[in-house]
């Protein structure tokens, strides 16, 4: 882990987000391509790059626009899609602590990819550290939004073939998940997780299926931890 010091955060925290960047800028800018071929303005996908900034939630709320689905349904439906950061928050508590407001914002930001990142510092409490997880979380804010700015504006001037592109998405999920396996070095992590997730999917009904995994998969892993911790006590 990149660690900062003094008024060097900025470009600690920008050059450990450089793969979220990569990757939000790219999926971003597909993703305002989608609306804007879909026939929305730009400003809509700027609006909802910044206050709702969920990444696989507002493609899926463009298919949702598409289908004219009514406002509770659509609610009901990003609450399922997203209820997988209910488990992310849990695990966040201990290093949100002590942020004060800022710890608003850090909920708020706090994506798949964000999380990865954020999840791999030490629990050390600081005022470097706090800034740095603010920072991080702003430049993967600003990544998207300016992905998605991009897109919005290129189809609306340029007309563009779309299919495939909401793939992107994915894609970006494998790299973060390499560069996960290659930071921690902890493959019986990864591999239980990926067992519980293939068997939640042909085990489980698709409604709950994601949640079961995440939560079973958390579950297990804080038992290795917990098992390694006391080996090495």
């Amino acid at each position: 882990m990149i660690k900062p010091a003094g008024n060097t955060v900025f470009w600690a925290a920008f050059k450990y987000s450089i793969p979220v960047l990569l990757g939000y800028f790219a999926i971003g800018t597909a993703f305002g391509l989608l609306m804007s071929d879909a026939g929305y303005p730009w400003w809509l996908s700027l609006a909802m790059s910044l206050f709702m900034f969920a990444g696989a939630g507002q493609f899926m709320a463009l298919g949702l626009f598409a289908a004219g689905t009514g406002i509770w349904e659509a609610a009901l439906v990003q609450l399922v899609l997203n209820a997988r950061h209910i488990a992310y928050g849990f695990s966040m508590l201990k290093k949100f602590s002590n942020t004060g407001l800022l710890k608003y914002y850090l909920i708020f930001g706090m994506t798949d990819e964000t999380f990865a990142l954020l999840s791999s510092l030490n629990d050390e409490e600081s005022a470097e550290r706090k800034k740095f997880m603010v920072t991080v979380t702003a430049l993967d804010h600003l990544y998207w939004t300016s992905g998605t700015l991009t897109g919005a504006f290129i189809g609306s001037i340029i007309p563009f073939n779309t299919d495939g592109i909401g793939y992107a998405l994915t894609a970006l999920f494998v790299v973060l998940l390499v560069e996960q396996i290659l930071r921690v070095r902890r493959p019986a992590v990864f591999i239980v997780s990926a067992v519980i997730a293939v068997l939640a999917v042909f085990i489980l009904p698709a409604r709950i299926s994601l949640l079961a995994a995440i939560v079973l998969a958390l579950g297990i892993s804080s038992f290795f931890s917990r098992h390694e911790q006391g080996e090495l006590s």
